[in-house]
């Protein structure tokens, strides 16, 4: 039977020594949803994500990308086949202007990747799409800047951008608000508004506010085992949610 199109996570287990980070769990992102991954602290929301991108080996279990079996490629090569996870794909190269940055994103989604590290000064091609995610993304004033001049905030929409600019269809975002203010975390979540529909977002937050406001799909990870999945609405009236992980009273 042929595998439905987006990410199929079914029954990943992870132990570290003694202890079980993920047992037996499973979700489903489907193309153009953001799918939000929540849970307290420890309940192995980001050893899922390392778990996808390649950084770390399930112990069991099956990841599937658009049909194709990705648990057992290394991590170039899940790039190549369109997921991206932001820090890890969209390092930001400090001494390197921001519009510089995204070049280099741009060129490393093209066949000639072994080109990357070519001066992207002398690759103007490059420019104009650059430019282009970074008014998406609303950098576009800050371009001819170095990227380490960038407040974190700009930084956490840099590096969203920079995973943008290589094409995925699935991206992974560890709790892309993590630090940032009032002001600026609104800018954040209006940008992840914006890339709803055009790629699959899987997101790992914290901030119930804004997990509400965009997420299509909610799974709940607690103990390494996913309790619950549903639109929101379903997911705040979770019984066991609310006791397991928004702290509220079922009485």
């Amino acid at each position: 039977m042929t595998a439905p199109p987006g990410l199929q996570v079914d029954g990943l287990r992870k132990r570290f020594g003694g202890v079980s980070a993920l047992d037996d769990a499973s979700l489903a992102v489907k193309p153009g949803e953001l799918h939000a991954l929540i849970g307290p602290n420890g309940a192995g929301k980001t050893t899922l994500i390392q778990l996808v991108s390649g950084a770390e080996r399930a112990d069991a279990g099956r990841i599937v990308l658009d049909g194709a079996v990705i648990d057992g490629l290394p991590m170039h090569r899940r790039v190549a086949l369109g997921l991206a996870r932001s820090f890890q794909i969209s390092s930001v190269f400090p001494a390197f202007t921001v519009l510089e940055n995204v070049a280099l994103a741009i060129q490393a989604r093209s066949r000639a990747r072994c080109a990357v590290w070519r001066p992207v000064a002398g690759q103007a091609a490059l420019f104009e799409p650059a430019r282009r995610v970074l008014d998406v993304v609303g950098l576009g004033a800050r371009s001819d800047i170095a990227a380490g001049a960038l407040s974190h905030g700009e930084r956490r929409r840099l590096e969203i951008g920079l995973t943008v600019a290589t094409g995925a269809r699935l991206l992974l975002l560890d709790e892309p608000l993590a630090g940032l203010g009032p002001d600026e975390s609104a800018r954040v979540v209006a940008l992840l508004r914006t890339f709803k529909g055009q790629a699959g977002i899987l997101l790992v937050e914290h901030d119930m506010d804004a997990v509400f406001q965009l997420a299509d799909r909610i799974s709940v990870l607690v103990h390494g085992r996913v309790i619950a999945s549903g639109v929101p609405q379903a997911i705040r009236a979770h019984p066991e949610v609310r006791r397991a992980y928004l702290g509220e009273s079922t009485a």
